[in-house]
């Protein structure tokens, strides 16, 4: 078993959280990981991207290769664009819908869900918004998680362990509804892939 991840977004989107949820799953699954992280200019909205390998062998590189990647993991529509280089030719794009408008020349929504639509596996939806209707804006990143769980080869339980562990120390709502949002997220990619 391998699984090559990107995690892309920009600052503030909650893709670390998202990496140590996966990072956690797939400890806890007696499997090895390996992980890097480019910040760039993470506090001024700028580009975050993780590299994730998750396999049952030992990892040589934490870096995922052009082409190699079966998962993209996009919080942000645009930076899912910028890492379909990354994507294999049966890998999955899971990624948001809902811009992170930092930029003044912020290319057409139009245009960004044309190009994601081209990509033969893809899941594309609007996290903000189920976030919002769980009444938890700030867990629009673990929707995206729950969204890409069908195609990590790892058992779902494992993920929910996971916000446990991370959001435990918030408090028993914070954890509770953490795993309503990965459990959203979840029901949207089993029922639209």
């Amino acid at each position: 078993m391998k699984t090559d991840i990107i995690i892309a977004g920009v600052g503030g989107q909650g893709i670390i959280s998202i990496a140590t949820t996966i990072g956690i799953a797939a400890l806890n699954n007696k499997l090895f990981m390996k992980q890097a992280e480019v910040h760039g200019m993470s506090q001024r909205g700028g580009a975050v991207q993780s590299s994730m390998r998750v396999s049952s062998s030992p990892i040589a590189s934490d870096l995922v290769p052009y082409g190699k990647a079966d998962l993209i993991i996009a919080v942000e529509p645009m930076e899912s664009l910028r890492y379909l280089p990354y994507l294999s030719p049966d890998g999955w794009l899971v990624t948001n819908t809902k811009p992170f408008l930092n930029i003044t020349t912020y290319p057409e929504m139009e245009a960004i869900i044309a190009e994601i639509e081209k990509q033969k596996k893809h899941i594309a939806l609007d996290a903000d918004a189920i976030a919002k209707e769980i009444k938890s804006p700030r867990s629009s990143n673990i929707v995206m998680l729950g969204a890409a769980t069908p195609f990590i080869n790892i058992p779902f339980e494992s993920f929910e362990e996971g916000i446990r562990q991370i959001f435990g120390r918030k408090g028993e709502k914070i954890v509770n509804v953490n795993l309503e949002a990965l459990h959203r997220g979840r029901e949207f990619a089993k029922a639209n892939k």
